[in-house]
C-alpha cells in the first residue's frame, strides 16, 4: 500500500536511507533534517513523503516542486530497502508520483543523481522507467562526482 508518510515511520525512513549505502553521514543527517521539517509543517503543504507499506516499510519517495516554474517538479528521493529491491516496489513509488503529478496537471518530473559507478543501478532504473538523461554537470558534487539530470515530461505537449 502506498501512503502519506506520518512521523511514527521516520525512524523506518532513515533506516532504509542508511541502509541503501548511497549517502554520507552528513547526507543522512541533512535528509534527518528535511523528514523532521516535514513532519513539524515546516516545508509547505506541496512537498510529499510517501511510504510503500506491506507490513512494514518497504519503500520511500519525496517529491516537491522546483521553485519558480510552472509544473515542473522534483523526485528528491527513492529508495526500497535492499531487501525487498528488485520486486518491483520502487517502480510502484515512481508511477504513483507520476500518476500523482499528472492527475494535477503538472508537466515534467526532474530527478537528479550522482555519476559515480555504484549510482549506475539508480541510472538504470530511471532509464527503464522512460526518464531521458537531460543534462550532465561535472564535477559537480566534488571533483570527480558529475550531476545527472534525468527528466520525464507527464503530459504529451511536454514530450
Amino acid at each position: 500500500m502506498i501512503r502519506l508518510a506520518t512521523p511514527n515511520d521516520h525512524k523506518a525512513i532513515m533506516a532504509i536511507a542508511e541502509t541503501i549505502g548511497l549517502f554520507s553521514p552528513q547526507e543522512l543527517e541533512e535528509l534527518g533534517g528535511m523528514l523532521g521539517e516535514y513532519f513539524d509543517g515546516n516545508l509547505g503543504s506541496d512537498r510529499f513523503w510517501i511510504t510503500y507499506d506491506d507490513g512494514e516499510l518497504l519503500g520511500v519517495a519525496y517529491y516537491a516542486p522546483e521553485l519558480y516554474t510552472y509544473g515542473t517538479w522534483n523526485l528528491y528521493f527513492i529508495a526500497v530497502h535492499p531487501n525487498h529491491q528488485g520486486k518491483g516496489f520502487g517502480g510502484k513509488l515512481l508511477s504513483y508520483v507520476e500518476k500523482m503529478l499528472t492527475e494535477r496537471g503538472e508537466r515534467l518530473l526532474l530527478v537528479e543523481t550522482s555519476g559515480l559507478p555504484n549510482f549506475e543501478r539508480t541510472r538504470a532504473f530511471y532509464r527503464k522507467h522512460g526518464y531521458n538523461e537531460e543534462a550532465r554537470i561535472r564535477e559537480f558534487y566534488r571533483a570527480g562526482e558529475d550531476k545527472i539530470i534525468f527528466r520525464k515530461a507527464l503530459t504529451t505537449s511536454e514530450q
